[in-house]
């Protein structure tokens, strides 16, 4: 199970290592003491197909170039590893889809993949289409021959990516085999990719729908039934991250990036402070991933129109516009309709460099994270402070490859030498091994400043942090200050 208090890192083995020995590694070496836990991105078979890992042809086996489920393993003896149950698709190229093409009906699994006429047997009128909820723009169908028949297939997020049906016993038998996987590989907390899609219902925005709900506890029972938690995926409005906080073990807390983000171009810390005030406790807390930084999270509700966001809509329109101009244009470059892969909730841009690669407002911004109350995970990218890759922008097209560098020993030697990622492992050190951060914690301050203070008996931690100074200070019971500068 995830431990205690202790910090996690997320990071793609073959970015971040070479394979999934390479990064037992580097926890074990340079990294020694400052995780107890790791989300190991996809490593399934292949890690590297047009989705980095979230299309498997084979979700249920490690693909051999980065090793297989004994590291797996190997990695569970010393961290908690998290891993994806990529939930709502798999991959063209998969066996089982590839039978349905060839044989159609015939086939033995002609069930598991869902088609428009499964959702709407008697046809759909334009309201009932232009009502579906999906992360890119269009309609999440792609016309495939099944066996000589011409089909409408739902593709939510690309044609290459065939949704499940999660209403057929194939379908359910799919996601129950790859669990059993998972949990056989020592895995103790899997992280459900794109479920807010997974159920569709006519009628509806087929997006976290009170199907979408019930079929989330089915699976979250699978899941601890085999021994692990469940982290859910969700970008969607903040009430909708708290209905979901009750029903599972962990969620995101994807407002946290852009209310930091806002706070710190703007001097003004009280939608921050209001957010922290009454945010899910059993959360993972992030400042970036190998995803874009979500702006849907602060926003006003898309789906059901009347529930207000944490930001409005111009604060954030400034927010956007301040990251593009801070990162020098690069942000732009890799969002909405200027690379593929195309995102309509989120900046994809390193969080460094949303930051004008301002060192004190980085260790401020991760200071506040390590801090906030949940498991706290660092990007591997974020860990070094990494900048922009443009060279694998332009060479992919695919704008969130700006935010997944593929790191050479000699790379992450030199940034672990680097003063502010120095500052970042004492912070992250503190977190990890801090009594206080057993206990409870109390929100404080106003205007500019944020207090963030954790007791536990006789020891306690406290940061004071000033976003319009970017300015920050903390103080621990029979441990060292460390204060930013």
């Amino acid at each position: 199970m995830a431990a205690r208090h202790g910090v996690h890192l997320i990071a793609y083995a073959d970015r971040f290592g070479g394979s999934l020995a390479g990064l037992h590694d580097l926890l074990a070496g340079p990294l020694r003491g400052l995780f107890t836990g790791v989300h190991v991105l996809p490593f399934f078979t292949p890690y590297d197909g047009a989705d980095a890992g979230f299309d498997p042809v084979d979700h249920t086996a490690v693909d051999p170039r980065l090793g297989g489920w004994e590291d797996v393993r190997t990695l569970a003896r010393d961290h908690a590893v998290t891993a994806d149950l990529i939930v709502n698709h798999v991959s063209a190229d998969s066996p089982e889809f590839r039978d349905v093409v060839a044989r159609g009906a015939e086939s033995e699994l002609a069930g598991m993949f869902l088609t428009m006429s499964d959702v709407y047997p008697g046809g759909a009128d334009e309201r009932e289409l232009t009502g579906i909820y999906r992360p890119r723009p269009g309609l999440p169908f792609t016309a495939v021959t099944l066996g000589g028949r011409r089909r409408l297939l739902w593709t939510t997020f690309t044609s290459r990516q065939i949704d499940l049906n999660l209403a057929h016993p194939a379908g359910r038998a799919y996601l129950a085999r790859v669990l059993a996987a998972l949990a056989g590989g020592g895995v103790s907390m899997v992280r459900l990719d794109a479920v807010g899609y997974a159920v569709k219902t006519a009628g509806t925005s087929s997006f976290m729908t009170p199907a979408t709900f019930a079929f989330l506890d089915d699976l979250t029972a699978q899941a601890r039934g085999l021994g692990m938690e469940v982290l859910v995926e969700v970008h969607s409005h903040v009430q909708r991250q708290v209905r979901i906080a009750r029903q599972v073990d962990r969620v995101y807390d994807f407002a946290l990036p852009p209310l930091l983000l806002h706070a710190l171009s703007t001097g003004d810390a009280d939608a921050l402070c209001r957010w922290l005030a009454v945010r899910p406790r059993n959360a993972v807390t992030v400042l970036d991933t190998h995803d874009g930084i979500g702006v849907v999270d602060v926003g006003a509700d898309q789906i059901e129109p009347g529930s207000p966001g944490l930001l409005t809509p111009g604060e954030i329109e400034a927010l956007v516009e301040g990251i593009h101009e801070r990162s020098g244009g690069q942000s732009r470059q890799a969002t909405g309709w200027a690379a593929s892969n195309l995102d309509i909730y989120q900046v994809n841009c390193t969080y460094y460099d949303a930051l004008g690669r301002d060192d004190d407002a980085y260790l401020l911004a991760r200071a506040v994270q390590l801090f906030t109350p949940g498991i706290p995970q660092i990007y591997y990218v974020g860990l070094l402070a990494g900048q922009n890759d443009m060279d694998l922008l332009a060479a992919t097209g695919v704008g969130r490859d700006i935010n997944r560098h593929r790191y050479t020993a000699a790379e992450i030697e030199a940034d672990l030498r680097r003063p502010v990622v120095g500052a970042l492992l004492d912070l992250i050190r503190l977190r990890g091994s801090h009594p206080a951060f057993d206990g409870d914690v109390t929100l404080g301050g106003d205007g500019s400043r944020l207090v963030l203070g954790w007791r536990h008996g006789e020891h306690a931690a406290t940061l004071v942090a000033d976003v319009a100074t970017r300015r920050y200070e903390v103080t621990a019971t029979a441990a060292t200050a460390t204060a930013g500068t």
